[in-house]
């Protein structure tokens, strides 16, 4: 269900070059954006509570036509009040109720109108979008670039992940959205010389917080990236030459009229960026989902075995092993097509069916833009196989795919993402995405769309003791960054003491059975493949198991608690009457301090897991 209710429209005062600037204030007049016109540029400033957390900024495109970042002359604005209520049960909340005031600000150009720039503002929100029109007969236009700047106030500090040279890493499989993030780094730094990848958290001086991501990108453009112009100047940035093997072009081909997607920038406290619905407030459903989607946790062997785990009776085990902790699946990684194959696994999800668990299959997306080996490979890239693969997962009953190792932004790589997602809907599938690009809006785009990895994920911990030694600093810069805008698949919270089969020898867990329970809670994915293995369910302690047996994976509510990136967090999830408090730190922190316990019901104490690194509070909600 959905209503979308709009109020009369505000008419201001006709704008001309070097007139009175456009004011638009949100509903609750915390957050006011100022759109000026000086000397034939647009520009926009943000500002909340009297403090400014975006300095004048640039505004503007750059067509194949037409140059429009100057020579613009600002007219008549109208100003409304736009009011969504929507329901989402794969993201941080399963209920929004969305307000917000929108200003749409038309530029004139050579006496045409040539650009609006429409803004979104709320009392923690500010998002902006162009909608480009046809100039004479033209109506296809290629974006040359975006002028759209974030100009942050002087003593700002940054957080920030860098991005990848195209063409790098495992397999050539670079860019991922998988480096490490740099924190309190001052600005003037542009990344390893390619910017940075979104979102990108900053902190003012004076102590506020800045959020810059985007949303609603689909086939239609191109996913982009932060660049530093010095100083304190970011603009937006398109993808590199060199992603999809240098296959496909860097700037987006639209028809006109045509409307880019939301440049969103939250503004306030940790609490207004973690707990922001930006994302998903200003995107609609592409589609109908083809059948009721459920969600729920799962196993996945790799994690702990690797790719020899991946055969016919090790992925049997693990069946077992999610029927014996009520979990809804298993996730079947790489090589199972030459190491279980194709009949066998027909055999191994029914004998899933007849546990009551099903089947996540991993494939490899590439085509031509990546040399990673693992099978089962061509099947994702094209329509026709793609399809066809599809169509067998259906009469086999199969839940989902995992699909890794994509190529970059581009918006030939974009458009992949949006086919892959739309085919997989029309035969009931639900979708993980790996060594792949940020999610922007799409679990409420994409209705069978359930998480990306995007981050340093659970793997390197299996890879290197140097990932294990920092988990506990990773693990608290996630939830007010990467995990923010977009469902995260970690894959994490083992139980293991050793990332090996054997669990007596590998790269060595630094952090604590409770940190694994807290983690649970704190990585956000309406779908978890755990790192626990079906030898936990004697070696583990028994409180850890019946937590991991009923910990949620939707959820109602999110509250921020406390912290600060890389060095502690704790939030508040709720799922229906029950209240998970769970927190982590890299350093010594008084983490029980932090936790709300007016949250829970009076009268019935809480169970409260805690050690040094961890804690994790359940009970009943007030």
């Amino acid at each position: 269900m959905k209503k979308l209710m709009t109020m009369a429209v505000l008419c201001l005062t006709a704008m001309t070059a070097g007139a009175a600037d456009v004011q638009v204030s949100s509903p609750d007049g915390r957050v006011t954006v100022t759109v000026s016109n000086e000397g034939g540029k647009a520009f926009y400033q943000v500002v909340k509570g009297g403090v400014t957390f975006l300095q004048q900024s640039p505004l503007g495109v750059q067509v194949n036509f037409d140059d429009l970042t100057q020579g613009l002359t600002m007219k008549e604005a109208s100003v409304r009040t736009v009011k969504d209520e929507y329901w989402l049960r794969t993201s941080k909340q399963s209920h929004i109720l969305y307000e917000a005031a929108e200003a749409v600000v038309p530029f004139e150009k050579d006496g045409r109108r040539a650009l609006d720039v429409i803004f979104r503002v709320t009392g923690r929100d500010v998002a902006f979008r162009y909608k480009i029109y046809p100039k004479k007969e033209t109506l296809a236009a290629v974006v040359e670039r975006e002028a759209s700047g974030f100009v942050l106030p002087e003593g700002t500090t940054t957080f920030l992940c860098p991005q990848a040279r195209p063409m790098g890493g495992f397999a050539r499989t670079a860019p991922s959205y998988e480096t490490s993030y740099a924190l309190d780094e001052p600005v003037g730094k542009n990344g390893w010389g390619e910017g940075y990848t979104f979102p990108c958290l900053f902190k003012t001086a004076t102590g506020g917080w800045v959020l810059i991501s985007e949303t609603g990108t689909d086939g239609g453009y191109v996913g982009c990236r932060l660049l530093n112009e010095g100083g304190a100047a970011y603009r937006i940035g398109f993808p590199q030459q060199g992603e999809m093997n240098g296959a496909g072009t860097t700037k987006p081909a639209v028809s006109l009229p045509c409307e880019t997607p939301w440049r969103t920038i939250t503004v306030g406290t940790l609490a207004d960026v973690t707990e922001t619905t930006v994302p998903w407030d200003l995107v609609k459903p592409k589609y109908q989902p083809s059948r009721d989607y459920t969600y729920g946790k799962g196993s996945w062997s790799w994690i702990i075995g690797m790719d020899s785990s991946c055969n016919f009776d090790e992925q049997k085990r693990y069946i077992d092993f999610s029927a014996a902790m009520g979990y809804r699946s298993v996730l079947v990684d790489a090589l199972w097509d030459t190491q279980i194959g194709y009949s066998r696994m027909e055999e191994l999800a029914r004998y899933g069916h007849e546990k009551g668990v099903g089947l996540f299959l991993w494939y490899n997306s590439n085509g031509t833009w990546n040399d990673a080996p693992q099978g089962p490979r061509h099947k994702m890239d094209k329509s026709g196989p793609r399809r066809k693969e599809m169509a067998w997962m259906q009469k086999n009953g199969i839940l989902g795919i995992k699909v890794d190792f994509f190529g970059g932004d581009k918006q030939a790589m974009m458009q992949l993402y949006e086919d892959i997602l739309t085919d997989a809907n029309d035969f009931g599938i639900q979708v993980i995405f790996h060594g792949c690009t940020l999610p922007r809006g799409w679990e409420r785009m994409f209705p069978n769309y359930v998480a990306s990895e995007a981050v340093l994920a659970s793997e390197n911990l299996h890879f290197g003791q140097g990932a294990c030694d920092a988990e506990a600093r990773n693990a608290c810069i996630h939830p007010f960054i990467r995990n923010t805008v977009g469902s995260m698949d970690f894959g994490g919270s083992t139980l293991n003491k050793y990332y090996h089969a054997s669990n007596q020898r590998g790269t060595v867990r630094r952090t604590s059975d409770v940190f694994a329970l807290a983690t649970a809670v704190l990585f956000q994915s309406s779908v978890q493949h755990f790192a626990l293995a079906p030898n936990n369910l004697t070696d583990a302690p028994d409180w850890a198991i019946r937590f991991m047996k009923d910990v949620p994976t939707t959820w109602d509510e999110v509250r921020f608690l406390g912290g600060y990136p890389g060095k502690s967090v704790v939030m508040a999830r709720r799922c229906g009457t029950k209240w998970y408090v769970a927190g982590v730190c890299s350093e010594k922190t008084d983490l029980k301090k932090m936790v709300d316990f007016s949250l829970f019901a009076k009268g019935v104490k809480p169970t409260i897991y805690t050690d040094n690194d961890a804690i994790v509070v359940v009970g009943d909600a007030r």
